[in-house]
């Protein structure tokens, strides 16, 4: 059936207060990280390619600590709020990240008021799973695409909607915008939509998009 709406949102630099994956992958592999990160932000260089290849760098014995590097990432303001929102519209909050499934699900369990994990509020998580049993990770991925290891546009096809809301903040969501009728945009990401000259709306936090979905919705 049919949804008459539903929420798509990237996770890092987006969930994330700051960009907490290419923070990890600037940690653990500093120097290939300095030389593909530019070329993949100037769309030089595939997402698909690059982050690949700057993964599968990573000696599997450090999966652990990159783990742990996820516990001590803040969320966004308003996460909490804007899924209470969504809950009472009966909209799905799906998150489609291109980065690590273990970080998406690790950030999300620990934020929540009193510790009450969000990772049970979320209709679906799209990642990036990696196998950490060889020398250096191998990353998997149900939906790889022609230029990104998660291609968001593949997974909107997967729930369909009357009305599709796409939010993000950089170069990894910038397909999803394209086709998204409506985006919440901010950071690089809304750089890119205006030199494809596509409209938006600009966010600093959650709390900006509840306010403008429950202004369109509830009007």
């Amino acid at each position: 059936m049919k949804l008459k709406r539903v929420v798509f949102c990237d996770f890092d630099g987006t969930i994330t207060a700051q960009e907490t994956f290419v923070g990890m992958l600037k940690e653990f592999a500093p120097e290939l990280c300095q030389e593909l990160i530019p070329k993949m932000y100037a769309r030089q260089l595939t997402l698909r390619a690059g982050v690949r290849q700057i993964l599968e760098s990573i000696p599997s014995a450090l999966y652990p600590e990159i783990i742990a590097y996820s516990q001590s990432q803040p969320t966004r303001p308003g996460l909490e709020q804007l899924i209470d929102f969504l809950d009472s519209q009966g909209v799905p909050f799906i998150v489609v990240s291109g980065g690590l499934r273990g970080m998406v699900e690790t950030v999300l369990s620990q934020a929540g008021k009193e510790g009450e994990s969000l990772l049970g509020r979320v209709a679906a998580i799209y990642a990036v799973d990696v196998e950490a049993t060889d020398e250096f990770l191998r990353i998997k991925s149900e939906f790889e695409g022609d230029t990104e290891l998660v291609a968001k546009v593949q997974v909107m096809a997967l729930h369909p909607a009357e009305e599709q809301i796409a939010i993000g903040d950089s170069v990894t969501d910038l397909n999803m915008a394209l086709v998204a009728p409506i985006v919440f945009a901010r950071s690089r990401l809304c750089k890119y939509l205006d030199q494809q000259d596509k409209s938006y709306l600009s966010w600093n936090d959650f709390f900006d998009v509840r306010e403008e979905l429950s202004r369109q919705w509830l009007r």
